[in-house]
């Protein structure tokens, strides 16, 4: 099965197709495209299916499917960390 997991901008360089992020994952950071979400910007969140943003979300929207994809067990290297605690499930 294919899933999205969320995670914050926490930077971002490039411009156009090469545009890319680093995007934290509960603490692990990530290196993520963002060709397909050109108006993404620091301290957003996104969806990332294998290395790509596809959607913005909103922080609460990002905490409940991170949280629903940790009881799924569908978070691999990141099944260990725990979702943004201000962010109600």
């Amino acid at each position: 099965m294919c899933l999205a997991v969320p995670g914050k901008i926490h930077t971002i360089e490039g411009e156009d197709l090469l545009r890319a992020a680093k995007v934290d994952f509960g603490g692990i950071l990530k290196d993520v495209n963002l060709a397909y979400v050109p108006e993404a910007k620091v301290g957003d969140y996104v969806m990332v299916h294998v290395g790509f943003a596809i959607s913005i979300v909103d922080e609460e929207e990002a905490g409940k499917v991170f949280g629903y994809l940790q009881e799924m067990g569908e978070l691999g290297e990141l099944g260990e960390l725990t979702p943004n605690p201000g962010v109600k499930q």
